[in-house]
């Protein structure tokens, strides 16, 4: 058995695991991270990202941002497309902020780094099976790496930052949980081809949702709606393209640029949230604490914004500052995360059709992003909640 003995223990290396235990390293807080997960497998599974400007600025105060800002996509806006028009909507114009696109993947491969520069001790491949004494003031978890060896972490807080599969929530006692699920799901796909446009396009049309996003100046990532029971292998590239321009096709000069299709998959997404988040001395963050569909592209800076709150409360907390940063964690974030819910489940549902629409469903649609499109306070509400609340208001 091999026992660590630290202050806070962390149960997940993805971004939110992996930024909490950096920045307790800036405040000269000890940290052990479990990760059930090998290093290669994370980094190497693509998963899309759009990082709010408040988020690209809380990596720059840890020292972070330096990949970000020579490796993302700065957006300055959006196009909404329905009716056959694009609409495009100037977030710097509206709101004075950006968004920038950068993939969850390299973000984690980012921290990661750090962390080892930094001699983090981070052990991957090692899976938690319990955590004993939350309601003590040192809790233990208990885990197993891949080849058997049994690990003990000796900790003062427990942090739940493991997905949506969460062990460390299942150790938690019965609380209220709200799910939603979405009666559809994204079709998604990489294509070697350039861009089609300068950003974003999210499209409503009578036979679906469609989104053309940007990965790099060669490769892009599209998707669009379809069954969550779709087989992504069933779908020939004519299949594919001929769905993309009947969802894109208008009458104003828009062109999708085609190219070979690299890889497909098909994403079910839903909507949950736990609540309270904490329990004794375990705290959930992340994706154990709450997820969100992709359409607002939320649910990686909601686990960022967990991260910065509870670096706050435990660096309080051994400043001598007291439990009332702690305390408060739950509530904070879940204030933000319902805003985030309601935003999000709103344009999923905007852009999405449910499953029977009929022709008046479609056209209310339409009137409403014409709305939106057409009024300053629908273009400030979506360019300020798609871009994001400063983190120091929450």
């Amino acid at each position: 058995m091999h026992t660590y003995s630290t202050q806070v223990g962390i149960i997940g290396g993805g971004p939110a695991g992996l930024l909490l235990s950096h920045l307790l390293h800036l405040s000269g807080v000890e940290s052990v991270v479990c990760e059930a997960r090998d290093e290669e497998t994370i980094a190497t599974t693509h998963r899309a990202g759009i990082l709010e400007q408040a988020s690209v600025e809380l990596l720059r105060t840890a020292g972070l941002s330096h990949a970000v800002e020579a490796n993302s996509h700065e957006h300055r806006g959006v196009y909404l497309r329905f009716s056959g028009r694009s609409h495009h909507l100037d977030f710097t114009e509206l709101v004075g902020a950006t968004v920038s696109l950068y993939a969850q993947n390299q973000l984690f491969t980012d921290l990661a780094e750090q962390r080892r520069r930094d001699g983090g001790t981070v052990l991957y491949e090692t899976t938690v099976s319990d955590v004993q004494g939350l309601q003590e003031t040192r809790p233990v978890i208990h885990a197993r790496t891949v080849n058997g060896e049994e690990v003990r972490v000796e900790c003062d807080f427990v942090i739940g930052a493991d997905g949506s599969r969460s062990v460390a929530r299942t150790l938690m006692p019965a609380a209220a949980e709200h799910r939603h699920s979405y009666p559809y799901a994204w079709f998604g796909f990489l294509v070697e081809a350039p861009p089609s446009a300068d950003e974003l396009i999210y499209t409503h049309s009578p036979q679906g949702f469609a989104l053309v996003s940007q990965r790099s100046d060669t490769v892009q990532r599209m998707y669009f709606q379809c069954d969550p029971s779709e087989n992504a292998d069933e779908w020939s590239e004519d299949r594919i393209w001929s769905e993309m321009h009947a969802r894109l096709a208008g009458d104003d000069d828009f062109a999708l640029k085609t190219g070979p299709i690299i890889s497909t998959t098909v994403l079910p997404f839903r909507s949950y949230v736990r609540e309270p988040l904490r329990h004794g001395r375990l705290f959930l963050a992340g994706d154990a604490a709450h997820t969100v569909p992709p359409t607002g592209a939320k649910g990686l800076n909601l686990a960022l914004h967990d991260a910065k709150i509870l670096h706050e409360g435990l660096e309080s907390f051994y400043r001598g500052g007291g439990s009332q940063g702690l305390e408060s964690y739950s509530e904070r974030a879940l204030r933000r995360m319902w805003r985030v819910q309601s935003f999000s489940y709103w344009l999923t549902t905007l852009m999405h059709n449910p499953p029977g629409q009929d022709e008046f469903s479609n056209r209310r649609a339409a009137a409403e992003l014409e709305a939106i499109t057409s009024m300053g306070s629908g273009r400030r509400y979506l360019a300020e909640s798609y871009t994001g609340w400063p983190h120091e208001t929450w």
